[in-house]
């Protein structure tokens, strides 16, 4: 009978032994919410966010003085998670070299900037899922002398000269040349100078982001078009405080689910927007985080 009590007893004590690990473990998730920057922003009605001004189709002021681009329609599709208003969020203007450093003085919520994914930048921040992948691309003139690239590159390897013009950069020529092997490389200070090479006839194409051949494509049909290569691929992400867990985890769903989910025509809207592309809808069955 003593043995049996014992047993009992020790049972007890292990269950309510468990039972206060529970306690506490769940008391330490309350804690974790209610000290996140999530809890920060709800409370304060708004969220800031930092980003740039000047890289069409991402972030610029337009004619009225908003900020516009594809990544502040990101930004406003988490404000519209946050508060169901796209419009309450406070954009804060940063140079490139000071986004890591905005989120972790906490100067921003989040950094929502062009922000490319680096195996070094994430022993800094912590990235969202991406919501972009971009990769170098080839501009073409509509009026230019090829139709295709293949019509291009049979030019090149026939010994025709063809130019292609790219900004300025240690990379320059290894970019022409990942893009078109054989072309005369003709470099401009500023990329806006590249596209007035191509439609000009200058140049016989130009070398840029991909994000920026969709949006030339999309806003000058009748200047330009996209070859169709790509080379260079990268992600770009929303930066954030690599020690708030439960904020990184509420944008991480924001995003997914806008590119995949419920929210989906949100996402797609503002890429037709920037990028002149409706995505397809998202597949029924297994999920996928991205397109």
């Amino acid at each position: 009978m003593m043995k049996r009590v014992l047993c009992i007893g020790m049972v007890l004590m292990l269950l309510f032994g468990a039972l206060g690990c529970a306690a506490g473990a769940n008391n330490e998730v309350q804690e974790a919410a209610a000290t996140s920057r999530l809890q920060t922003v709800l409370e304060r009605g708004h969220l800031i966010v930092g980003t740039g001004s000047s890289n069409i189709p991402w972030h610029f002021v337009d004619e009225n003085g908003e900020y516009a681009g594809f990544d502040i329609e990101m930004a406003k599709i988490l404000a519209n998670a946050l508060f169901g208003d796209p419009e309450a969020v406070e954009f804060v203007e940063q140079s490139s070299d000071s986004r890591i450093a905005n989120v972790l003085t906490g100067k921003v919520d989040i950094c929502i900037d062009f922000l490319t994914i680096t195996s070094a930048r994430a022993q800094q921040i912590a990235f969202s899922v991406p919501y972009y992948t971009e990769a170098m691309g080839l501009l073409l003139p509509k009026a230019g002398k090829y139709s295709s690239y293949d019509e291009l590159m049979t030019a090149v390897n026939s010994g025709e000269e063809v130019t292609i013009a790219v900004m300025q950069n240690a990379d320059a020529e290894a970019y022409v040349q990942a893009a078109v092997p054989g072309a005369k490389v003709d470099t401009y200070e500023e990329q806006a100078l590249v596209y007035q090479a191509v439609a000009s006839g200058q140049a016989d194409g130009g070398v840029c982001d991909k994000s920026n051949v969709s949006y030339l494509v999309g806003e000058n049909p009748d200047l330009y078009f996209d070859a169709g290569i790509y080379f260079n691929q990268n992600n770009f992400a929303a930066g954030m405080d690599p020690n708030d867990q439960v904020w990184i985890n509420y944008v991480n769903t924001v995003f997914i689910d806008c590119m995949t989910g419920m929210t989906f025509q949100q996402y797609n809207d503002a890429y037709e927007k920037w990028f002149g592309v409706q995505l397809p809808e998202p597949a029924v069955g297994k999920p996928s985080v991205f397109h």
